[in-house]
């Protein structure tokens, strides 16, 4: 059969098979718009929302997320300011109490120091008194061994403020009126 054609017939339209030909496309083109574009259509529209949802989604999580870290920016700045603050607090009242406690100390240095001012300046009035009396008794004893006698209370007195009279206690008394 394929002899019986000629190469000129396949270039001649044939107005028969044209009508079949295009009487298929039509019917496929409505079969296939029918069962397969509108689906297909349906299933871009579909997934073209649900991109869109997603964007929209993700924009929106984006937003949270830099809101979050903005105020989490603040909060650490925050805590940063009352970390310096407590610090700053802490280390006015260290401050506060070493000044106190020198203060404290100080004082307590002035108390021990009078006391034992007062305490030495009572040694030397007591020191000075045994002397006195010491004095007192060896001038009486020195003299008796020169009189070679008793002396009544009256002379003993006398002698006793004569050798007194010149004993110099000056430089004892001097020491008590510098304390």
């Amino acid at each position: 059969m394929l002899s019986l054609l000629s190469a000129n017939d396949l270039i001649k339209p044939n107005p028969g098979l044209m009508f079949w030909t295009l009487l298929t496309f039509i019917i496929v083109l409505v079969i296939l718009r029918w069962k397969a574009f509108g689906p297909l259509q349906a299933a871009i529209d579909a997934r073209r929302q649900a991109i869109a949802s997603d964007l929209d989604a993700a924009q929106s999580a984006r937003e949270e997320a830099q809101a979050a870290l903005a105020e989490y920016r603040a909060q650490l700045a925050e805590s940063r300011k009352e970390a310096v603050r407590i610090v700053e607090e802490a280390r006015k009242a260290a401050d506060e109490r070493r000044a106190r406690d020198i203060a404290e100390l100080e004082s307590e240095k002035a108390r021990q120091l009078q006391r034992a001012k007062e305490e030495i300046a009572a040694e030397v009035r007591s020191t000075l008194q045994t002397i006195k009396t010491q004095i007192a008794e060896l001038s009486v004893m020195t003299t008796e061994k020169l009189v070679k006698a008793k002396l009544d209370e009256a002379e003993q007195k006398r002698l006793i403020e004569d050798a007194l009279a010149g004993v110099d206690l000056s430089s004892f008394a001097a020491l008590e009126a510098k304390e």
